[in-house]
């Protein structure tokens, strides 16, 4: 069957979508925030500023536990737009585009069918879980894109009895591209999922047959070329120091080596063992990361696709599982759906026997979102063809109902702190109405914990949004469905989820001087030279706005040498910047002028004259000296 090709008027749609939602405001507001988010546009900053594309630095000091692509992106775009919030996202929102558009042409293909690839698309873009991890600058989305792309080249050489040349050497390039992005997963999930797909289908033996004619060795030369030449000129350029001691297991556990200065891994050690391997087995050094618990773990697949997540596992009951695994002949249609189950499955078993962040659920996403896409279509198609009974749309209708009670459910909820929430005034600092909950800070957004029924008064306006869109989305689901419109019913799910998608945005705005140090930086930077000294009180990541915004990679750290400028620290060439209380003390009373960073509830005694300088989110700075006007 002919695939046909993407009317300009869905590619219109789509582009108008992104713009809104991904390239427009979103790209300025709210700022960068601490830890992850700026850490990560600083390191593209002094990319830069070192002119040293090989190592990363962050804050002058040796960075390297993650892949380059991320930060050579967005230092692409530093050095075109100017360094600034924007830029720093700029490739990202890009990343989003391309992956929308990836998810398009795929389902087109696959269920040849225009409606298809237009659901994928809106899927993806409206998706909870891919809009809110691209607020912060991880390479997460990317992953999922080169993951993609490899599998649409895989899926593409399914069709071809003798599979075309390039795009062999294309799967080669993206799994290439995904190793410079996140690391070993990059080849290992789609090199899994092919295997798998090739065995359940062909066998041990056809498999064999199969391989040979995918161009394996010419593909694997495509790989080193583009993945290679970076891990070895970093691991020329971060050698071991000294004679660093070797993991042992001792008494039934792993003893893993402290580095000292002047005994230190190289890049060689920290990168592979360190941060894959024993990551992988939760023995990283520094222990610096909390672990989402495993039932929280798959639970979240729910959230991050809501609403849609209520197609889902009719999408992956589609999947022929027990005929697959009794191998079974496959027909082509099944043999996709076959891919896709595959897809799915391998990120989410890989890391359900690992450590694992909320957003390690990401890469299988764009898999379940082709599943719900296909299921979609499916079921708009009989609804027009008035085949009965009409199986998928009474299953339509009856998850449309179940969808109702859950948006008015929310809305009420959202209605309740909407009219009792106390209303904030214009000078309260969020931070004072939160409930403190330190021990989830090492997740993702574990801040948004501390919320509680007196902060919800502030969020008035995200709530009314929501509110509005989740229960007339869902009514207007129910409705259409009920009419047997499928379409029109998923459209005005897609205008529900873009809502929820806007109260994020604007929750996240309000929030955000909570999780970001911006202003605290605009209050300093009139009065900041060349010579002044900042300093943070605690780790480098809970403050590391000020190091992009006041163009500074040279923050000392009171008692924070930890999590990711811990191991660089100790490089000969290291600089000086760590500070304890007797060496901040001496240099209080200088006449340097000290501007020091620290959390409300953690101000560090101090010798001498202390002076406020600003105050916002639950953070302050102070001085040795006062405002010179």
């Amino acid at each position: 069957m002919p695939t046909p090709a993407c009317p300009p008027r869905n590619r219109a749609i789509l582009l108008a979508l992104w713009f809104l939602f991904y390239a427009s405001f979103t790209l300025i507001t709210p700022p960068l925030l601490d830890d992850a988010d700026s850490v990560h546009a600083e390191v593209a900053r002094e990319m830069l500023l070192r002119h040293d594309w090989t190592t990363l630095y962050a804050n002058g000091i040796r960075y390297l536990e993650k892949a380059p692509l991320l930060y050579w992106s967005m230092a692409a775009s530093m050095k075109i737009f100017g360094v600034h919030t924007a830029a720093a996202r700029l490739p990202l929102a890009f990343t989003v585009l391309a992956l929308a558009f990836a998810l398009e042409s795929f389902a087109r293909r696959a269920f040849a069918s225009t409606r298809a690839g237009l659901y994928a698309a809106l899927i993806l873009l409206s998706s909870f879980g891919i809009f809110i991890f691209t607020r912060i600058t991880i390479p997460d989305a990317a992953v999922c894109l080169w993951l993609t792309l490899a599998i649409l080249c895989y899926w593409l050489t399914e069709q071809q009895t003798s599979p075309n040349r390039l795009l062999c050497y294309g799967f080669a390039t993206c799994c290439a591209l995904n190793v410079l992005t996140k690391g070993l997963i990059g080849i290992v999930f789609p090199v899994a999922i092919v295997a798998l797909h090739l065995l359940m289908t062909r066998g041990a033996r056809g498999t064999m047959v199969r391989l040979r004619r995918l161009h394996p060795f010419t593909s694997l030369l495509v790989f080193l070329a583009i993945a290679a030449p970076w891990h070895i000129l970093i691991g020329l350029a971060n050698p071991t120091q000294g004679s660093p001691g070797s993991i042992n297991f001792t008494h039934g556990h792993w003893i893993v080596p402290q580095p000292s200065d002047g005994s230190v891994h190289g890049w060689f050690w920290f990168y592979f063992i360190n941060e894959h391997l024993l990551r992988y087995l939760n023995l990283r050094v520094p222990r610096d990361y909390d672990t989402v618990p495993l039932a929280l773990f798959w639970g979240l697949v729910l959230v991050w696709l809501m609403p849609w997540s209520g197609f889902l596992f009719h999408g992956l009951a589609a999947v022929p599982w027990r005929k697959a695994l009794r191998r079974h002949t496959l027909d082509a249609p099944e043999s996709t759906l076959w891919l896709l189950g595959l897809w799915a499955a391998v990120p989410l078993l890989f890391f359900s026997l690992s450590t694992r962040q909320e957003y390690y659920v990401l890469p299988s996403l764009p898999a379940l979102i082709l599943l719900i896409a296909g299921w979609l279509n499916r079921e708009a198609n009989e609804a027009e063809s008035f085949v009965v009974p009409n199986r998928l749309v009474a299953a339509g209708q009856r998850i449309s109902t179940v969808l109702l009670i859950f948006g008015s459910i929310a809305a009420l909820v959202c209605g309740f702190f909407v009219l009792h929430g106390q209303q904030a005034g214009a000078s309260t600092d969020l931070a004072a109405l939160l409930k403190q909950n330190p021990q989830d800070y090492a997740l993702s957004f574990g801040h948004f914990l501390d919320l509680n029924a007196q902060a919800m008064g502030a969020f008035r306006v995200p709530l009314m949004i929501t509110a509005f869109a989740l229960f007339g989305g869902t009514l207007a689901c129910w409705l259409f469905r009920r009419d047997y419109k499928p379409h029109p019913a998923n459209l005005w799910l897609a205008a529900a989820a873009f809502g929820f998608l806007l109260a994020a945005h604007l929750g996240l705005q309000i929030f955000s001087p909570v999780l970001t140090s911006k202003r605290l930086a605009d209050a300093v930077a009139p009065e900041l030279k060349p010579d002044d000294l900042i300093v943070i009180n605690g780790e480098y990541e809970s403050a590391s706005t000020l190091g992009f915004y006041l163009r500074r990679n040279d923050l000392h750290i009171l008692n924070g040498r930890s999590s990711n400028l811990w191991y660089g620290s100790f490089f000969p060439d290291a600089p000086a910047i760590f500070e304890d209380e007797l060496s901040l003390d001496l240099k209080w009373t200088e006449p340097r002028r000290i501007f020091l960073w620290t959390e409300l509830d953690h101000i560090p005694k101090l010798p001498g004259k202390t002076y406020f300088i600003a105050q916002s989110g639950g953070k302050e700075i102070l001085s040795n000296q006062p405002n010179p006007y």
